[in-house]
């Protein structure tokens, strides 16, 4: 059955228009950015076959284009527009950093580094550097693979700092694994770089491990910082 034919009360567009985005569930969005379904399956249905075979929002978003447009009623055309959306809403967050204190925000820098590290397959190691208003400056990617101290240079991480003048430093690393939980090679890494930054009066303000769609791990909440 095609959604116009469903009671109003209970067609996606009608409900968010009603009573707020949030109260939708994952399919119900995504059917409303799919617009229509293919024969046999409505917009909601295709969502839900989405979802079922990338197993998740932040999968679905990192998708390669193949896989992608292998599923039935996807294809280029809208492989294009859903990572517009995605890039979309990260540089809306990248805008919240930027404009305000990034530590009295600190879901918009969370919700930035899920979308931006959340499903990736590899390893990525990100420095966000903040001014001394706590106003991102930058936020870069340096170092791909196993993360060790010999892989991840703290010069590297110094020298950016020092390129843009910064006042903070914020590290992010993913686990592909889907594990957030902090190894003895993390802290070790954690504390190396905090003692090379304060070198150059740079504070080290957080280090956040991204693991899948959960809430990334904070090493200050943690008390992870100062051992």
């Amino acid at each position: 059955m095609a959604i116009t034919d469903w009671p109003e009360s209970e067609r996606p567009r009608e409900r968010l228009l009603k009573l707020g985005a949030g109260a939708l569930s994952d399919a119900e969005l995504l059917a409303i950015f799919l617009r229509v379904g293919v024969r046999g399956a409505s917009a909601v249905d295709l969502a839900r076959t989405l979802l079922g075979h990338f197993g998740s929002l932040s999968r679905l978003f990192s998708a390669p284009a193949p896989e992608f447009a292998a599923i039935p009623g996807m294809g280029s055309a809208k492989y294009t527009q859903l990572q517009a959306v995605v890039e979309l809403a990260r540089r809306a967050l990248r805008e919240e950093m930027v404009a305000g204190d990034a530590l009295s925000s600190p879901r918009a820098v969370r919700d930035y580094l899920r979308l931006t590290l959340g499903s990736l397959p590899h390893e990525v190691f990100m420095v966000l550097l903040l001014d001394a208003q706590n106003r991102l400056i930058v936020a870069e990617e340096l170092f791909r693979g196993t993360l060790t101290q010999t892989s991840v240079h703290p010069r590297e991480v110094v020298k950016l700092a020092l390129s843009h003048n910064a006042a903070g430093a914020i590290l992010a690393h993913n686990h592909p694994s889907g594990v957030a939980e902090p190894s003895r090679a993390d802290e070790a890494l954690t504390q190396a770089l905090r003692q090379a930054l304060t070198l150059v009066d740079v504070k080290l303000l957080d280090h956040f491990i991204v693991a899948g769609a959960a809430d990334p791990l904070s090493f200050a909440e943690r008390g992870l910082l100062d051992r």
